[in-house]
C-alpha cells in the first residue's frame, strides 16, 4: 500500500485502439495509485501496453474509459491548453530515443521546456538550475556541444537535465537505459535514484531492466492488460 496521499491515480482505466474494423484492447480496467515521492517500475513483455500506460499517466493519451487523476483532478477534463501547461509545469519525460534537437547545444536543449514560461527572472533561474544539474551529471564541460558530438550516455544525461529543469512533481521514464551499454545504463540508473533521494521527485519507470527495476520502491508487471504486483 502506498504511503501518503495519492499524487496520481487511475480508476477503471481501459484503453483500446481501432485498426480498420478491429478493436484492439490494450489496458483493461486498471487501478493504480502513485504517492508523492514514490518510485515505481512497470515491467512486462514488448507490446504489453507499458508505453501506452505511461502516456496515459503523463497526460499524453486519453483513456477509452475510466479516469486519470493528478492531485485529485481528472487530467483529461482539462482543455488541451491547460493540459499542456500542466505537463510542462508538473511532469518530466525521459525517453530511450532522447529526442534532442540536433541544431541546439546541450544547454539549449535542456532549456527547451522553459521557453513557454514567461518572465526574465524565471528564465534566468531555470538556466542557473540547468547549469547546476549539468554539474551533478558531470557534463559542465559539454554545455556548448551539440548532440552529434556527444556519446549515447552523454545524450541521455542531457535529456535527464531537460526533464528535470522545471522541477517536475513526477518524472516519467520510458526505457531510459534501453539503448545504453551495461556500465552507462548503471550510471544513469544511479542518477535517477539520486534525483529521487535529493529532490523527492516521484518516478515511474517503464523498463525491461531488472537492475533498474530493483532500484525502485515497488515493481508492477503489466500482464493481459492488468497490473500485477511483483
Amino acid at each position: 500500500m502506498n504511503a501518503g496521499p495519492s499524487l496520481l491515480e487511475l480508476s477503471g482505466v481501459t484503453k483500446t485502439f481501432t485498426r480498420g474494423e478491429e478493436t484492439v484492447p490494450v489496458l483493461a480496467g486498471l487501478e493504480f495509485r502513485l504517492a508523492q515521492g514514490e518510485t515505481c517500475a512497470i515491467v512486462g513483455p514488448s507490446g504489453s501496453g507499458k508505453s501506452t500506460l505511461l502516456a496515459l499517466l503523463g497526460g499524453l493519451e486519453a483513456p477509452t474509459q475510466g479516469s486519470v487523476r493528478f492531485e485529485g483532478t481528472d487530467l483529461y477534463a482539462r482543455s488541451e491548453k491547460e493540459l499542456a501547461r500542466l505537463r510542462n509545469r508538473a511532469f518530466g519525460f525521459l525517453f530511450q530515443a532522447h529526442h534532442l534537437l540536433p541544431q541546439l547545444s546541450a544547454l539549449e536543449n535542456a532549456l527547451v521546456p522553459t521557453l513557454v514560461q514567461g518572465g526574465e527572472a524565471l528564465r534566468a533561474e531555470r538556466e542557473e538550475r540547468a547549469r547546476e544539474l549539468f554539474g551533478r551529471v558531470g557534463l559542465v564541460a559539454r554545455l556548448a556541444h551539440r548532440p552529434g558530438e556527444l556519446s549515447g550516455g552523454e545524450r541521455a544525461r542531457v535529456a535527464l537535465v531537460r526533464a528535470l529543469v522545471n522541477r517536475p512533481r513526477v518524472l516519467f521514464a520510458d526505457e531510459p537505459t534501453g539503448a545504453l551499454d551495461a556500465r552507462t545504463a548503471d550510471e544513469l540508473a544511479a542518477l535517477l535514484a539520486s534525483v529521487h533521494e535529493r529532490e523527492g521527485t516521484a518516478l515511474v519507470v517503464v523498463t525491461h531492466s531488472e537492475r533498474l527495476a530493483a532500484r525502485m520502491g515497488r515493481t508492477l508487471a503489466l500482464e493481459g492488460g492488468r497490473l500485477v504486483a511483483r
